[in-house]
C-alpha cells in the first residue's frame, strides 16, 4: 500500500490547523512501515468519546466529523478533510478522548498506535520527533482558535 496519496493530501492541506509534515520519499516510506492503512466507510467510528485509545489517525481521503455528546445535545465541532489528523489530544495526554470521530465521506485513514510510535521512537528517533512536533503544532493551532479549541481529540 503506497503512502504517496497521504503524503500528497498532507502537502495540499491548507486549513488553519493543517498537519505540516515535510518528509522526503525515503522518510515517507519508513513512516508507512509504522502505520496501518484502513479503508473507511460512511458511519465508521474512528474514535469514541471517553475511550482511552492513544491512536492517531491521518486522513488520506474522504471526510470525518468530530462531535461531542453531552446529556443534553450532540455538538458538531469540526468537519475534517484529507491531510488532517485526529486523536492528537489523547495521544499526548493519555486522557480519554473528548469527542467522537465519525466517517462522513468514505476514504482511507492511516493509523499510528502508541506502541508503534514507541517503536519508531527507538528505531527512527528523528522521524518520531518530526511526527511529535507536527502533532504538537496541530494542537497549538487548534487551541489558538476558540472555535477549534474543543476539537482537540
Amino acid at each position: 500500500m503506497s503512502i504517496q496519496n497521504l503524503s500528497r493530501a498532507i502537502a495540499e492541506n491548507n486549513s488553519n490547523d493543517a498537519f505540516a509534515l515535510t518528509l522526503n520519499v525515503q522518510q515517507w516510506e519508513t513512516l508507512a512501515g509504522y502505520l496501518q492503512p484502513i479503508a473507511t466507510g460512511v458511519g465508521d467510528v474512528l474514535i469514541e468519546q471517553g475511550t482511552h485509545d492513544r491512536s492517531v489517525y491521518f486522513l488520506e481521503s474522504g471526510a470525518i466529523s468530530v462531535h461531542r455528546v453531552s446529556s443534553k445535545e450532540q455538538m458538531k465541532l469540526a468537519v475534517l478533510m484529507p491531510g488532517s489528523v485526529v486523536g492528537e489530544g489523547s495521544f499526548f495526554s493519555r486522557e480519554p478522548h473528548s469527542a467522537n470521530v465519525v466517517v462522513t465521506g468514505a476514504g482511507r485513514v492511516w493509523r499510528l498506535t502508541a506502541v508503534r510510535f514507541l517503536e519508531m521512537s527507538n528505531r527512527q528517533p528523528n522521524l518520531a520527533l518530526e511526527i511529535s512536533m507536527g502533532l504538537g503544532a496541530v494542537i497549538a493551532k487548534r487551541m489558538a482558535h476558540r472555535s477549534k479549541r474543543v476539537a482537540v481529540t
